[in-house]
């Protein structure tokens, strides 16, 4: 009778099903019409768009972008010091403890619990009672809530994974963008370093001048206040580094210490890339699938509070041996058993149902519209990282030309002066404008660099 009752029961619940609470989530499949906007073009910096996901920016190795050892050996150190990435793999554990407990709730439980008793009634001789039985409880999961409970819990594991592999794409990121930082200070300290050594001359040339009569007293003082300016910003430069290393030692969880590392000189980055098709490639932003998997898990929690409005069915028994039966005592003990099916359907808190699928379902349209700002954020992410990768490279050529011609002008301003027909202040000003584009110069080379750490970052890169 029990087994016909729960054949109907199921039968029930699959015509049931189509209310929604056995329902799959489906992933998304479109996205916002030129999500990337208008810096995607076919250029030279910008390769054309493939079909092959694997062949796009984003799915590359990191070791396959930053090819230089000092930084590979840094960003490996990271990985495995970095407190924030340990932290973020602990909760992975815990989401796939709280995994394991969901699959196991499809299975029965079993309880020992062994009683003994004595007892006796006005001075009676004593009775000794005792059970050992095993006692068993399983719930039928007809109704959804068991399955809706499990898929949120998968979907929890890889809502944590993807928060480590965010924290991950951010240490890569982050490591890369203040190694090559601390490679532009290099840089600018080094020319600044040399033109202080020449402003220097240029102070004892400039005395020696005001001796002979052939400069004032006025171009001498503005020379030397060159020469001082110069030397504060290499005093500036060098108090910089040590803040960029001291930053760069956090992110590696270590004490402050010299960071050993190459020169900006000769480092090679990818040129030539494929940005992909938006959602194959996007998919792979940490945060972009979080905020999908967010969606998939209120998805769940609304078809979970559906299948509350049905009832629960369990079946329990107990099996053992006693030496109780009712009012007599027997010895030796018999071997019991017992069988019960039961189901609870809910009646008087039809409204608080009501109620929490109001909320899940505002929660699943709010990660719906989460998911599209992230979508939309990304896409911007991916535009400025390109505009400003693509701007840099064009400034390359011009600040060369810009240098070269600055250098061809101090030269003639110094041969000019020797012939007298111009004086030193114009040399001054000559040298001190070449300063300034040198160091724009090799502050967009840094610019460069990283735009397309913020492009590998933007396309969800940082694998192995």
């Amino acid at each position: 009778m029990y087994m016909k009752k729960i054949i109907v029961l199921s039968a029930a619940g699959l015509m049931l099903s189509g209310c929604g609470i056995y329902t799959k989530y489906k992933p998304a499949t479109e996205v916002p019409q030129g999500l990337y906007g208008d810096a995607v073009e076919e250029t030279t910096a910008v390769a054309q768009v493939r079909q092959d996901t694997a062949d796009y920016f984003g799915n590359l190795s990191w070791r396959t972008v930053f090819t230089d050892p000092y930084l590979q050996e840094l960003i490996d150190s990271a990985l495995v010091r970095n407190t924030d990435l340990q932290t973020a793999q602990l909760k992975v554990k815990e989401a796939e403890a709280a995994l394991m407990s969901a699959r196991l709730s499809y299975l029965p439980s079993f309880n020992f619990t062994p009683q003994g008793t004595l007892s006796s009634f006005d001075g009676s001789p004593v009775s000794k009672t005792y059970s050992i039985p095993v006692q068993a409880g399983w719930e039928i999961d007809i109704f959804g809530k068991l399955t809706n409970a499990k898929r949120q819990a998968r979907v929890g594991v890889e809502l944590t994974e993807a928060s480590a592999q965010a924290v991950r794409t951010q240490i890569v990121a982050g490591v890369a963008n203040t190694y090559y930082t601390l490679l532009m200070l290099d840089a600018q300290r080094t020319i600044a370093v040399e033109t202080e050594a020449a402003w220097k001359a240029s102070v004892e040339t400039m005395r020696a001048m005001k001796q002979a009569g052939m400069v004032t007293e006025a171009a001498l003082a503005q020379t030397e206040a060159n020469y001082y300016s110069v030397r504060t910003q290499v005093l500036g430069l060098k108090e910089q580094i040590n803040t960029v290393q001291n930053s760069l030692c956090l992110l590696l969880a270590d004490v402050p210490h010299r960071i050993e590392r190459g020169e900006l000189a000769g480092q090679q980055l990818p040129a030539d890339f494929s940005v992909g098709i938006p959602l194959q490639v996007l998919s792979n932003r940490p945060d972009v699938r979080a905020a999908e998997l967010s969606l998939a898990r209120s998805f769940y929690g609304t078809n979970a509070a559906r299948a509350a409005f049905y009832p629960t069915i369990t079946l329990g028994g107990s099996a053992g041996w006693t030496n109780s039966a009712g009012a007599m005592i027997v010895n030796p003990g018999k071997f019991l058993w017992s069988a019960v099916a039961s189901l609870t359907q809910p009646l008087f808190n039809r409204a608080a149902n009501i109620a929490q699928l109001r909320i899940a379902k505002a929660q699943q349209e709010e990660a719906q519209l989460a998911f599209h700002q992230t979508l939309l954020e990304a896409g911007v992410e991916v535009n400025e990282a390109l505009d400003a990768y693509q701007t840099a490279r064009e400034k390359t050529s011009l600040y060369e030309k810009q240098v070269e011609a600055l250098e061809t002008a101090v030269r003639s301003t110094q041969l000019l002066m020797k012939h007298g027909s111009t004086t030193y202040l114009e040399v001054l000003t000559a040298q001190q404008t070449l300063l300034s584009a040198q160091l724009n110069q090799v502050a967009n080379r840094f610019t460069e660099i990283q735009s397309v750490i913020t492009l590998y970052r933007a396309l969800g890169g940082g694998r192995m």
